[in-house]
């Protein structure tokens, strides 16, 4: 972490869990744990049927709430989708872009990615743009070229004065949900490797201002070592974020770094 230059945000990424009322349960919990000094910023993203009570729960928290996805047109006859306008409405503030999970089950493109980042910035909200390799790639040895074309994909078209509202997430596949994690020098080496990118995109002014997760697996006994590192700015933070003593050890982590 660098917190001279960007901020530490760690984001819990529910995916398919949690009732409404779970929700506001979690938030009395979490809240009643946060610690009062504030050193990095906490966001839960949550699935969107319990986005209005996330919402009631954390206002007048320091705890921002985000969408676990978008659609990129404003409105229209698309059945089933939510925009970026709608969750604005609601003060959602964040959102997670081309999640490994939406690329592999729904078809996400790297096209569609854009399309919804632009959709995200135009609406006021941050996106939280997810980018990672399979295990077979990385055995390839063709990670840092797939990360590449991720990023710069992602970004195609973001002005210099929204890039700072971008988050990015590495999160290598074979890492998610899956109980392995990658060394803290395999996830440091990945993070400045994206900070590099966006360097070569938008300067070195810009691009140390940007924050960069890591997504795969953190938890609270590998969190503070993983978050040690220069590039690593916080966690998207799956599993382990569906408990609030763990969500807030991790905040912890990040505090003490």
């Amino acid at each position: 972490m660098n917190r001279r230059y960007r901020k530490t945000i760690i984001a819990g990424n529910w995916k398919m869990n949690k009732t409404p009322s779970e929700t506001k349960a979690f938030a009395e919990e979490f809240k009643a744990l946060l610690p009062k000094t504030k050193w990095c910023d906490v966001v839960v993203c949550v699935p969107l049927v319990d986005v209005p009570a996330a919402v009631r729960a954390f206002k007048d928290s320091r705890v921002a709430v985000g969408a676990e996805n978008i659609f990129y047109e404003k409105s229209g006859a698309y059945t089933g989708e939510v925009s970026a306008e709608m969750l604005a409405d609601i003060d959602v503030r964040y959102v997670i872009v081309g999640h490994s999970e939406r690329r592999q089950y729904f078809g996400e493109t790297d096209i569609i990615v854009n399309k919804k980042v632009h959709a995200a910035l135009e609406a006021g909200l941050n996106p939280i743009i997810c980018v990672g390799e399979s295990l077979e790639q990385r055995e390839m040895g063709v990670t840092m070229e797939l990360i590449a074309l991720q990023v710069k994909s992602a970004l195609a078209g973001v002005p210099a004065e929204q890039i700072r509202r971008c988050v990015i997430a590495y999160e290598p596949i074979w890492a998610i949900g899956t109980g392995k994690t990658a060394t803290g020098e395999q996830a440091a080496e990945v993070c400045t490797f994206i900070r590099a990118t966006i360097r070569s995109l938008y300067g070195a002014r810009l691009a140390r201002g940007v924050t960069i997760q890591y997504g795969g697996s953190m938890n609270p006994e590998n969190a503070r070592e993983l978050l040690s590192h220069e590039d690593i700015d916080g966690g998207l933070i799956g599993g382990a974020s569906l408990k609030a003593d763990k969500l807030i050890a991790i905040v912890h982590a990040a505090n003490q770094g």
